[in-house]
């Protein structure tokens, strides 16, 4: 529900200590570069947009939008702020929430997991689908179209919920891909830790068709410690032998001044002469 339809709106300026954060909201808040410019703007300019919150019981207020706002308030020593209060369920407000955050700039793949499953049970709990699963799809791709994806794209961010934390964090470092993602997360909990062990300890991530193979002996009950390594073990089809120099080794070869992307066109110019002096020589004999 847009909350631009919503009629029971009150703005009012409200204190710090009143408001909590929505609870097991998706989307993350870290003190970072960004979080800094923002302290720095709340600081010179005061919030320029109001939180959008609902009231609780206590006299208290659960955020709707504006987790980074409040927490920029919170760093800043800022003790009370603009709020628009909407007179919301929880199910009409968790939907307000992933719809004022999809669109952000930047989001992560598990933030986005989060929402559309947070979003998902919503509308279900609304009663907007019934048990029967056409009308389920109905909503998933109402969904994605809010979202700006697929039905089947939708889906494939809810199984993401499935990974642990540690999985689901490569993920959102882009170690691993999504679609090799949403197969493991067929994985059990214990096999996906055993997963993680094993790609600690080989320094690798599985491929797609390897991730395919770990479901299928996981539906199958033959997955184990054993399998995982021996498929991660395996070539990927696209792998390409790899020759590499640790830089503090080139050095010694090289002003002090030069940076490693210098060092590394500096050497492939060497490269380059060698390779056509060798080739002239050839052509004199």
């Amino acid at each position: 529900m847009p909350l631009s339809n919503t009629k029971e709106v009150q703005a009012m300026q409200l204190p710090i200590q009143k408001l909590r954060p929505f609870e097991n909201h998706p989307f993350q808040v870290k003190d970072d570069d960004e979080m800094n410019q923002l302290v720095w703007s709340v600081l010179t300019q005061g919030v320029l947009t109001p939180l959008v919150v609902r009231p609780l019981e206590n006299d208290e207020y659960e955020v709707i939008s504006g987790h980074r706002r409040l927490r920029a308030c919170q760093k800043a020593g800022i003790e009370t702020v603009p709020a628009l209060i909407y007179a919301l369920d929880r199910y009409a407000a968790a939907i307000a929430l992933v719809d004022s955050n999809l669109h952000r700039e930047k989001i992560l793949p598990s933030e986005k997991a989060f929402a559309y499953k947070l979003k998902r049970d919503a509308l279900n709990h609304q009663g907007k689908t019934s048990p029967q699963v056409g009308e389920k799809l109905l909503t998933v791709e109402k969904i994605g179209l809010d979202g700006g994806d697929s039905k089947n794209q939708v889906l494939r961010y809810i199984r993401l919920t499935e990974l642990i934390p540690q999985i689901l964090s490569m993920v959102d470092a882009g170690k691993i891909a999504l679609t090799p993602a949403v197969e493991l997360s067929y994985l059990t909990g214990q096999e996906q830790q055993d997963l993680l062990e094993t790609m600690e300890s080989e320094d690798c991530t599985p491929s797609l068709s390897q991730a395919i193979q770990m479901k299928k002996l996981s539906q199958s009950g033959e997955l184990n410690m054993d399998k995982i390594f021996e498929i991660l073990r395996e070539p990927k089809a696209n792998q390409q032998e790899k020759i590499s120099f640790r830089v503090e080794d080139l050095r010694k070869f090289f002003p002090k001044s030069y940076s490693a992307a210098r060092i590394q066109e500096r050497i492939l110019k060497l490269l380059e002469a060698d390779c056509r002096k060798r080739q002239l020589s050839r052509g004199e004999r």
